[in-house]
């Protein structure tokens, strides 16, 4: 099974060859690294961009306008802080043109923690995203839904921003990617650049498929009936394998992977919550102006009357980074025991 960087890679290589993408760019995308996960390795549009966030985006925006269809990464997004009223822009070309304009910009960018990236390596950005008008918002938690997210995001005529889960680039998933060979050694000698000289090599692509995974579609990723989970990217990942555990103590967990963050699924959401009659929201961002309290707040005001406990948040502690060391990381954004704890909390709550 590929893992979620070689996933967004054979996404690009299909978006390049089949859906129109004329540029993927950025700090270090093209040969010889491909990028600082290896998303960008033997793609025939990327090319290597100067140290400069504000130039990646400034760009983008040009190609755009002069027809193109770039896909552009800032290598983390603890960097695209100096970019923020270059993304309003782009979020209000289409809007502000009275629909003349579209802007087919994909911007990729690795968040959250997990690699024991420290201060500048380890931010979250979703929350800040949300408020920025105009953009399509998604973040995959696993290697099939990255491919298929990227496809949708390519196809779309206006501004996406695809946050790639730091912590999950090199988790193998659990579902083969339509045309993917099923050995992974197999995967791995076609597309995976060696070690060393690579002046030579070539990558031999699958014969890749049209997979797409449409916004604004959450998934149910366990059923449940004791209250509801709503989160995606790598905590995702935890709170299912937490519900898993849980099952076998009586909690009956609901998980939802949200996958597209703006504009979310609100039906899905709302139908579990009017079932659960609980919500607990699980993210890694910092805890305060969190996206998670924007769907708190829209859960209260659509179902008040099915709720049993109080909606809940976990979240990133309010501090200005994450520490190197490991101590400070994992106490810093959830790990598996802060969301079991949370889980037991709210479903032995009573009205």
């Amino acid at each position: 099974m590929a893992n979620l960087a070689q996933a967004i890679r054979m996404a690009l290589h299909y978006g390049e060859t089949h859906l129109g993408v004329t540029d993927v760019f950025g700090q270090d995308v093209g040969a010889p690294l491909g990028g600082v996960f290896t998303c960008s390795q033997g793609l025939k549009t990327a090319w290597n961009a100067p140290l400069d966030e504000r130039g990646i985006i400034g760009t983008a925006l040009g190609i755009a306008y002069a027809g193109g269809k770039p896909v552009a990464e800032i290598q983390f997004c603890d960097y695209i802080y100096n970019c923020i009223d270059l993304l309003k822009l782009c979020g209000n070309a289409h809007w502000s043109s009275a629909g003349e304009y579209h802007v087919p910009i994909v911007v990729m960018t690795p968040v959250g923690a997990g690699i024991h990236g420290s201060m500048y390596h380890s931010h979250s950005f979703e929350s800040i995203a949300s408020h920025i008008q105009g953009w399509t918002i998604v973040m995959p938690s696993n290697a099939k839904d990255a491919y298929g997210l990227m496809l949708s995001a390519i196809a779309d005529p206006n501004p996406v921003l695809f946050m790639a889960p730091k912590g999950l680039m090199r988790a193998k998933g659990d579902e083969l990617i339509p045309g993917e060979p099923a050995d992974e050694k197999t995967l791995h000698q076609m597309i995976d650049a060696p070690v060393g000289d690579r002046s030579q090599w070539q990558p031999d692509w699958p014969a890749l498929q049209d997979y797409r995974v449409p916004f604004s579609q959450a998934r149910i990723v366990r059923p449940g009936n004791g209250l509801t989970v709503v989160s995606y990217g790598r905590q995702l990942v935890q709170c299912a394998a937490v519900a898993l555990e849980l099952a076998a103590d009586g909690i009956d967990a609901e998980v939802l992977d949200l996958r597209t963050l703006y504009p979310w699924d609100e039906a899905s959401v709302f139908a579990s919550v009017r079932k659960t009659g609980k919500l607990l929201v699980v993210n890694e961002d910092t805890e305060v102006t969190n996206f998670g309290e924007h769907v708190m707040r829209r859960v209260t005001d659509a179902c008040f009357y099915d709720l049993v406990a109080p909606p809940q948040l976990l979240a990133g502690l309010d501090v200005p980074g994450v520490g190197l060391a490991w101590g400070y990381e994992k106490h810093s954004v959830p790990q598996p025991e802060h969301i079991a704890q949370a889980m037991r909390t709210l479903a032995a709550a009573r009205p």
